[in-house]
C-alpha cells in the first residue's frame, strides 16, 4: 500500500512539473467544458479550438490572468469582425442554455455572450456569487426569468446589458447597490413593475437603458441625483405621472427619451434651457403650453413634442435658440401662426399637421 501511494504522489509531483507554469488550473478548464456541453454552435466551429490541457492558451474568447492564471474573462460574441466571421460569411448562431459551472469560475472579471439570437433559459442565480465580475454582458439572445434577484452583491459590476431578451419579473430591489455600474441596457424585454425610488444610489451610471418593457408607476425623481448620467432612456413603457423637473438641471444629461408613455402634467421648462440636445416627449399624454423659455442654452438636435395634449400657440422664442435640428409638434391642440424664419424655414408640413387651427408656411396661408 505504501508503495501504490509513493507510486501515485510521483505520478502527480511529475504531472505537474510538466504543465507549463503558466497553464490555466484544471478546475477551471472543467468548469469551460462543462460550460461549452450545455451550448450548441454548429456554423463556425469556435469550441472546436476548446482543446487540450491549457485554457489559457487558443482558446477561442477565453483569456487569463497573467499573474494567477487563473480565467479571467469569457467574450463569446455572435456578431464580429473575427477572421473566423469573416470565414463563414455569417453571423453566429448558437442554441443551449448557461451553466451554473460558469459560476466556478471564481476569479472572472467578464462573461460576453452577446448577439447569438437562440441562447435561452434563465440567467444563472449563482452569478451573483463572482466577487470579481465588472461586465456582465448577455445582449440579443433568449433569455428568460428574472434578472437574479441579489445582482447588487456584484460590487465591482460596471456594465450590465441584458437587452433584446425576453426577461421578465421586475428591476430588483438590490440594483440600486451596484455603485460602481456605470452601463446599465435592459431594452427590449418583459420587465415589469416600477422603477425603484431610489434608482438615484447608481451615481456613476452614465447610460440608463430601459425602454420597451412593461414599467409602469412615475419616474423617480431621485434620477436627478445622478451626476454623471448622459443618456436615459424610458420610451415604450407605461409610466405615467408628471416628468419631474429637476431632470433638467442635470449636469450632462444629453438624451431624454421618454416617448410612447402616458406621462401628464405639463412640460417642465427645465427641460427647454437644460444641456438637453435629444428631447423626445411624444405620445404621452402632456397638456398645457410649449414653454416660451427658449434661449441661448437651446440646443435640440431633435425635439419631438407630438401626439399629446398642448395647446396654444408655437412660442416665437424657439427663434432664440442656438440650434433646432428635427423639431415635431404634429398631432397636438395647437392654434396661431407659425413662426418665420429659423428653424421653421427648413421644416416641412408633417412637423405641424393634425392641430385645431395652425396657419403659415410650411402650413396653409393664414
Amino acid at each position: 500500500m505504501a508503495t501504490a501511494a509513493f507510486y501515485s504522489f510521483s505520478a502527480l509531483l511529475l504531472i505537474s512539473l510538466t504543465l507549463p507554469s503558466n497553464a490555466c488550473l484544471p478546475a477551471d478548464r472543467a468548469a469551460l467544458l462543462t460550460f461549452k456541453s450545455t451550448l450548441i454552435e454548429r456554423h463556425l466551429g469556435i469550441f472546436r479550438t476548446w482543446r487540450g490541457t491549457d485554457c489559457c492558451r487558443r482558446w477561442y474568447g477565453v483569456s487569463c490572468d497573467p499573474e494567477t492564471h487563473r480565467v479571467a474573462d469569457i467574450n463569446l460574441r455572435g456578431e464580429s469582425e473575427d477572421p473566423i466571421f469573416e470565414k463563414a460569411n455569417r453571423t453566429g448562431y448558437m442554441i443551449g442554455q448557461i451553466s451554473p459551472a460558469v459560476c466556478r469560475l471564481t476569479r472572472l472579471s467578464s462573461l460576453i455572450i452577446a448577439d447569438w439570437k437562440g441562447i435561452s433559459g434563465p440567467i444563472p442565480s449563482c452569478i451573483t456569487s463572482l466577487p470579481f465580475l465588472r461586465i456582465l454582458d448577455l445582449v440579443g439572445n433568449k433569455f428568460t426569468g428574472p434578472i437574479p434577484a441579489d445582482i447588487g452583491r456584484l460590487s465591482h459590476l460596471t456594465v450590465l446589458n441584458v437587452a433584446d431578451n425576453q426577461i421578465s419579473g421586475y428591476i430588483p430591489r438590490s440594483l440600486t447597490n451596484l455603485s460602481s455600474l456605470m452601463h446599465l441596457d435592459i431594452r427590449s424585454n418583459q420587465i415589469s413593475g416600477t422603477i425603484p425610488r431610489d434608482f438615484g444610489k447608481l451615481r456613476m451610471l452614465s447610460r440608463a437603458l430601459l425602454s420597451k418593457n412593461k414599467l409602469t408607476g412615475a419616474i423617480p425623481a431621485s434620477i436627478s441625483y445622478i451626476y454623471r448620467l448622459s443618456d436615459l432612456d424610458l420610451s415604450l413603457n407605461q409610466l405615467s405621472g408628471p416628468i419631474p423637473a429637476a431632470l433638467g438641471k442635470m449636469a450632462v444629461l444629453a438624451t431624454l427619451n421618454l416617448d410612447g408613455n402616458k406621462m401628464s402634467g405639463q412640460i417642465p421648462t427645465t427641460l427647454i434651457n437644460s444641456g438637453i440636445s435629444i428631447l423626445n416627449l411624444s405620445r404621452n399624454a402632456l397638456e398645457g403650453y410649449i414653454p416660451d423659455v427658449f434661449g441661448p442654452r437651446s440646443y435640440f438636435t431633435v425635439l419631438d413634442l407630438s401626439y399629446n395634449n398642448l395647446r396654444g400657440r408655437i412660442p416665437k422664442s424657439i427663434s432664440a435658440a442656438t440650434f433646432v435640428g428635427h423639431l415635431d409638434v404634429s398631432h397636438n391642440h395647437l392654434c396661431g401662426p407659425i413662426p418665420v424664419g429659423a428653424p421653421f424655414d427648413h421644416l416641412e408640413a408633417s412637423s405641424f399637421t393634425y392641430n385645431d387651427c395652425l396657419c403659415g408656411k410650411p402650413l396653409r396661408a393664414c
